[in-house]
C-alpha cells in the first residue's frame, strides 16, 4: 500500500514494514515476521521491481518480529542489515530481558498471537551478520535514512528519519495501537526494557520537520511530531 510516492507500507496496524522506493534502490525498515516475505513479494510485483533492488534493511531495534525474514534476504541476496550498535546481539538470537507484566485485554492478544502464528511467528530466525549503527549516522541506502538514538524500548532502539518522504519510523518506542490492548493512539509501547528511558528518548523526535509518524505497531500518525508527544504525555499519565 502506498502511504505517500516513495513510501510502501507492508502488513497492517497488527505488524508493519515499510519500504522506501526510489529509482536507485529501495530500503527496508524493519522486516517483520518471517511470513511477511511472500506479502513483500507481492508488494515488489506490484511496483515491478526485483528483490535484488533492495540495498539494505534498517531495523529500529532487534525484537525478532521486527527481524522476521531480515536473514533470509541477507543471506540468500546479500542485503546488509543495520541495527543500532547495543540491539546487535539482540537481532542474533540473544534473549531480551524479562519486562514488566503489561496490561492486556484477551480479543487484542488472540488476535495478534493469531496473526503472528499466521505469518510464520513460531520460527523466528536470527540474523546470522549485522552492521552496527550509532545516533547520527546518515546510511549510504536510498533515501539516505538519518538514525537517532532512542534507547528505551530496547538498548539499540533507534527513530529512523527519512527526508525524503517526511518521515519518521519509531520501531516500538511508542505505539498507535497497543497489541495486547487494543486501544488506540500515541501510547507506551508494551514489553518495553525501560519505560522511563523510552519516555525520555521521545523529545527527540519534536524537532523532527515530518509528516508521518510511524511505529512497529498501530497506525500511522500524521499530525507531526510536537502533536504525537503531546497525546502520547497524556496517555502516559494514565499508564
Amino acid at each position: 500500500m502506498e502511504l505517500v510516492p516513495g513510501l510502501r507500507r507492508i502488513g497492517n496496524d497488527i505488524v508493519a514494514v515499510h519500504l522506501i522506493v526510489t529509482d536507485e534502490g529501495m530500503t527496508l525498515i524493519d522486516t517483520g515476521l518471517p511470513g511477511q516475505y511472500a506479502d513483500l513479494t507481492r508488494e515488489l510485483a506490484a511496483l515491478g521491481r526485483p528483490l535484488g533492488d533492495i540495498r539494505g534493511i534498517v531495523l529500529t531495534h532487534g525484537d525478532s518480529d521486527h527481524t522476521g525474514f531480515a536473514e533470509r534476504l541477507r543471506s540468500e541476496l546479500g542485503i546488509p542489515v543495520y541495527i543500532g550498535a547495543a540491539d546487535a546481539a539482540r537481532a542474533m538470537g540473544e534473549k531480551p530481558p524479562s519486562t514488566p507484566k503489561d496490561r492486556r485485554r484477551l480479543g487484542p492478544v488472540l488476535r495478534f498471537f493469531a496473526y503472528a502464528l499466521r505469518k510464520g511467528g513460531l520460527k523466528m530466525p536470527a540474523v546470522k551478520e549485522v552492521m552496527p549503527m550509532n545516533d547520527g549516522d546518515v546510511l549510504p541506502l536510498p533515501g539516505a535514512p538519518v538514525i537517532i538514538g532512542m534507547p528505551g524500548h530496547s538498548p539499540g532502539s533507534v527513530a529512523v528519519h527519512v527526508p525524503a518522504v517526511r518521515a519518521v519510523f519509531v520501531g516500538d518506542e511508542l505505539t498507535t495501537r497497543n497489541v495486547l490492548t487494543g486501544v488506540t493512539g500515541p501510547q507506551p509501547a508494551p514489553f518495553t526494557d525501560d519505560q522511563a528511558g523510552s519516555s525520555a528518548a521521545l523529545d527527540r523526535l519534536a524537532g523532527l520537520d515530518v509528516d508521518l509518524v510511524i511505529p512497529g505497531h498501530g497506525p500511522v500518525w500524521t499530525q507531526g511530531a510536537p502533536a504525537l508527544i503531546a497525546a502520547y504525555r497524556e496517555a502516559e499519565k494514565g499508564h
